[in-house]
């Protein structure tokens, strides 16, 4: 039977033909077996560079050496294997059909790179590219069969012969899987792996070889001698080949190893690159975090300071002016308190582009030092100039802004250094600036002031004073009360005492309370000195007490600051059960302003204090801003008309009018009424008339030390009736009454001074 040119075997020829029995030679058949395995390990190393490389030309260019490699290393298989056939007649290889061949094996062969080239292939893909590879092999095995030319005809057995087809298929399909498989691994066991799979896929080719030469039949007609083999080099011949044949396997191995080597080099390199590029990325944001604000994308201070040493240097050789301008928003904590931080946030990115927006070049440097502290760094040829771009920026800052669904004007104060005049380094002109600033928040905000030496001289006497104070808290000395009376007009008696806080400092002298009050509460001492009078107060009553004065009560001023902490309740019941004085000898006086300002948590407090049997006392009405409507909420007993009031009486009848109103006012809400700076006979008799309860003031007496306040209560005291009261009278007969007051010009003692007197 014949089908395609080839002949098959189904029984034994007939008379009259002779089977050729054929053999092997089996160092051609293992030096065929080795070519296969090279061509197989070739074909996984190929693989695996094909998948690894990222270039489409340099896979196109390693997928074709892998067909070359694993079509040559067929195609030698074959050809060494047919050297080793052995026939007892002579055999001839026509060569076109022989090399004709070799395009079926790399035709198969591209077609098994050309699918391991896809990064995902399913099985049923594999089968299919499998099937179509094994047939590619088979075509080439039996037309380089076909090349054989000899007396005997050739016939093949259709079940060995169908057998080595699907052999082909079945070593394609399994060097398809194991490459596709072993491409993506690296390591000694992965190359362990893939020695493995190059015998297996070896044995596979010369399986499905020598399957199909199983299938061959050699016959010889009777009749024809048959010509003998004569002398020939097969050997030699197969060793050549296959040298030839393991050399450029290798040759390629090899150049795939190297261009493995330089791919991981260049992959190192740009991972390095990339190493590097991430550093100066990483350099560069580190530099925006370290330089700049991140909220405003202005300088912080760090960036700030840098590029202010380089303009200092600069012009400290070349000479000129630089003016250092520090901002600060007035009032921006009550918008982080009403509208929350977020809004706060937004409004500052508004101002820092108005203030950005002021400056006159890219060479002004602009810096957001914290919180809503800005801060310029101009050049400038005199000193006008920096006035100019201050107003410039207070001019912007005015301009309506629309947050949180409400338009709101910002206001700023700014304080102005100039170098060389104010200063020569960094850190001197950015603090003499900074104390201008604060001297324009001091003198009301919203507007700017140049540094003057007198502010450093002051702000280190604050500093020291800050000190001094602070020691003189901690070890108990310096400070001092003196006591000031209060007359009760419908007893004619002395009944109060107003304690008044006195420093005596090593170096200037007694000290008033304002010299150092706005220091302790700038400096968070408040709290404790206004515990230190309250003890030493309720200390002296006791004394008082021990010496016939048992009815006499105290006074004790309380700071607004003071006024906020929950714990002051506490420390007031600790303070009187240690000195062992009765609650309701201990008057404790507020200011309507401190009441005000914070009055839900404010009530709270005093109806705590005044459950505790103290008094309270608002101080200094008429003054600030209190409501009627909050007042009568307060559990108060007592309210004092500020000494603004009765300085002018008689002489003003306006005042007389408004200390007329506010006692009947005070009388409906159940309150007794104190009228302190009293100084004049005619001012005494005003209030007696108009029915006040307590007159305190310098007719009476100055505030003296605790030494001196018996003797004058003792003299106060001996005037029973009112009317007998006169100034002549009472400057006479005791040196309390005309003891001197270290402070005649101040306003603090003539108004009854207290711990806290408010600036007005």
């Amino acid at each position: 039977m014949e089908w395609l040119g080839l002949q098959f075997l189904t029984e034994l020829p007939e008379r009259g033909q002779v089977i050729l029995d054929c053999t092997h030679n089996p160092f051609l058949v293992l030096l065929a077996y080795v070519v296969a395995c090279a061509a197989g390990f070739a074909t996984l190393d190929m693989t695996e560079r094909v998948g690894h490389v990222e270039k489409p030309g340099s896979q196109r260019l390693w997928r074709w050496v892998g067909a070359g490699c694993l079509a040559g290393g067929i195609w030698a298989m074959h050809f060494i294997s047919m050297l080793a056939f052995q026939v007892p007649i002579e055999v001839n290889y026509q060569l076109p059909i022989t090399l004709l061949s070799l395009v079926f094996a790399l035709t198969a062969s591209w077609l098994a790179m050309h699918t391991l080239s896809h990064p995902h292939v399913t099985f049923w893909q594999l089968v299919r590219a499998a099937v179509w590879i094994g047939l590619g092999i088979a075509t080439m095995h039996y037309i380089g069969m076909a090349a054989m030319r000899s007396a005997a005809t050739p016939y093949y057995d259709p079940t060995l012969f169908v057998l080595s087809i699907v052999i082909a298929i079945g070593a394609s399909l399994a060097a398809l899987l194991i490459s596709s498989h072993l491409r993506d691994g690296s390591g000694m066991f992965h190359q362990l792996l893939k020695y493995t799979a190059s015998l297996v896929l070896g044995a596979g080719i010369v399986s499905m070889h020598f399957t199909g030469m199983a299938a061959l039949t050699l016959v010889l007609p009777v009749g024809n001698l048959p010509t003998l083999p004569g002398e020939n080099n097969h050997l030699q011949l197969g060793l050549t080949v296959a040298i030839i044949t393991l050399l450029i396997i290798g040759s390629c191995i090899s150049a795939a190893l190297a261009d493995k080597k330089l791919q991981n080099k260049e992959f190192d390199l740009r991972r390095v690159n990339a190493l590097l590029s991430q550093l100066d990325q990483a350099r560069v944001s580190l530099q925006q975090v370290a330089n700049y604000d991140a909220l405003t994308n202005l300088l912080n201070r760090r960036g700030f300071n840098h590029i202010f040493a380089e303009k200092l240097n600069e012009k400290t050789q070349d000479g000129g002016w630089l003016a250092v301008i520090f901002l600060d928003i007035d009032h921006f904590k009550r918008i982080n308190d009403s509208l929350g931080h977020d809004a706060g946030d937004a409004l500052l990115k508004v101002l820092a582009q108005h203030i950005k927006g002021s400056v006159r070049s890219h060479e002004d440097v602009v810096a957001r030092f914290g919180g809503d502290e800005f801060c310029l760094l101009i050049s400038l040829r005199d000193r006008e100039e920096a006035r100019h771009m201050a107003q410039r920026i207070m001019l912007k800052m005015k301009e309506p802004i629309e947050l949180s669904g409400r338009r709101m004007v910002m206001t700023t104060s700014i304080g102005i250094s100039l170098f060389p005049e104010d200063g020569k380094t960094c850190e001197e002109l950015l603090k003499n600036a900074d104390l201008a600033l604060y001297q324009s928040k001091g003198s009301g905000r919203n507007s700017l002031h140049f540094f003057s030496p007198n502010l450093r001289t002051r702000a280190t006497m604050e500093l020291q004073l800050e000190e001094e104070l602070r020691h003189a808290l901690r070890e108990d000395s310096g400070l001092l009360l003196y006591y000031q009376p209060i007359y009760d007009l419908k007893n004619a008696k002395v009944t109060k005492l107003e304690a008044l806080v006195r420093w005596q400092h090593p170096i200037h002298g007694l000290l008033a309370p304002d010299r150092f009050i706005a220091i302790a509460e700038t400096n968070g001492l408040i709290a404790e000195l206004d515990n230190w009078v309250l003890r030493r107060a309720c200390a002296d009553l006791g004394e008082l007490s021990r010496h016939g004065c048992e009815e006499l009560k105290i006074a004790v001023n309380c700071s607004p600051l003071n006024l906020t902490r929950e714990e002051l309740a506490n420390e007031i019941e600790q303070i009187l059960h240690v000195t062992g004085v009765a609650p309701e000898r201990l008057e404790l006086e507020v200011t309507e302003n401190a009441l005000m300002g914070n009055i839900a948590s404010s009530l709270v407090l005093l109806r705590q204090i005044r459950a505790l049997g103290v008094s309270l006392s608002i101080d200094d009405f008429g003054t600030g801003y209190s409501s009627l409507a909050y007042l009568k909420r307060l559990p108060l007993n007592t309210l004092k008309i500020d000494r603004s009031f009765i300085q002018d009486i008689p002489k003003a009848t306006q005042d007389m009018e408004i200390v007329q109103a506010i006692i009947v006012m005070a009388h409906t809400l159940h309150l007794q009424v104190v009228t302190e700076g009293v100084e004049t006979l005619e001012q005494y008799q005003f209030l007696e008339r108009h029915g006040c309860d307590f007159v305190q003031g310098y007719l009476l007496s100055r505030p003296v030390p605790l030494e001196e306040i018996r003797s004058v209560l003792d003299e106060i005291n001996r005037r029973q009736h009112a009317h007998m009261v006169t100034a002549l009278n009472l400057a006479r007969g005791t040196t309390a009454l005309a003891s001197t007051d270290p402070f005649p010009k101040s306003p603090g003692p003539h108004a009854g001074a207290s711990v806290v007197r408010p600036i007005r």
